[in-house]
């Protein structure tokens, strides 16, 4: 009976079914070929020069961050010399560095709250160098600028000065203030700060490095 089905109905009834067949096939290769939608992600590029505006920021604010800064402490601190600080430092951090103030600084003079710079002098005077009427912030200076409202002020009487502040000046150590302490014992006062030339250790290089911060009288 299924036979002479097929003989009378075969072709009318077996072509639309392949085709429905092939139609569904297709629909369904179609569907299978497009991603869904959650999970696409969608990434928009930023141009080129924003990209480099970012990272010329970053680099900016971490080199900002990170620089390092030299500075010189001389007077009334029980530690003077040369010390590595942030940029972003206070005078009062390179302070706490050279050991703190010594018995006889003058600090009111001392503007502790300003930032650093890179080859900033800070002279902290002692009692009786300066006069009451000197600003605060007088006795720090750049590297370029005298470190106070007089020079006098501020040096180092190489006739009278003892160890500690001999070490105060820059380039002398130790062995070297050892040799002023001894010249003055064995020869007498010096006459000039050229004089100074005549002590052991101390050559024209070392004394150009001095003359601006020692006196005789």
């Amino acid at each position: 009976m299924f036979q002479e089905f097929l003989k009378k109905y075969g072709k009318s009834v077996l072509i639309p079914c392949i085709l429905c067949f092939a139609i569904l096939y297709i629909f369904l290769q179609q569907n299978n070929s497009v991603p869904q939608t959650d999970e696409l992600v969608t990434t928009i590029p930023l141009p080129t020069d924003e990209l480099d505006n970012d990272e010329q920021s970053n680099e900016i604010t971490e080199d900002e961050t990170n620089q390092t800064v030299f500075i010189d402490i001389k007077g009334a601190v029980k530690h003077p010399g040369v010390y590595e600080l942030q940029a972003d430092d206070r005078i009062i951090d390179a302070i706490e560095l050279a050991g703190g103030y010594r018995d006889d600084a003058v600090t009111e003079v001392i503007n502790h709250a300003q930032k650093v710079q890179d080859e900033m002098v800070i002279y902290v005077p002692k009692k009786g160098e300066i006069s009451e009427e000197i600003d605060i912030g007088q006795v720090v200076s750049s590297s370029t600028t005298t470190i106070s409202s007089s020079e006098t002020e501020n040096t180092v009487n190489i006739n009278l000065a003892d160890e500690s502040e001999l070490l105060t000046l820059p380039g002398i150590g130790p062995s070297k203030a050892q040799a002023i302490l001894a010249y003055r014992e064995e020869i007498g006062k010096f006459q000039s700060i050229d004089d100074l030339k005549n002590v052991s250790g101390i050559g024209e290089k070392t004394f150009e490095k001095l003359k601006d911060y020692i006196s005789i009288n």
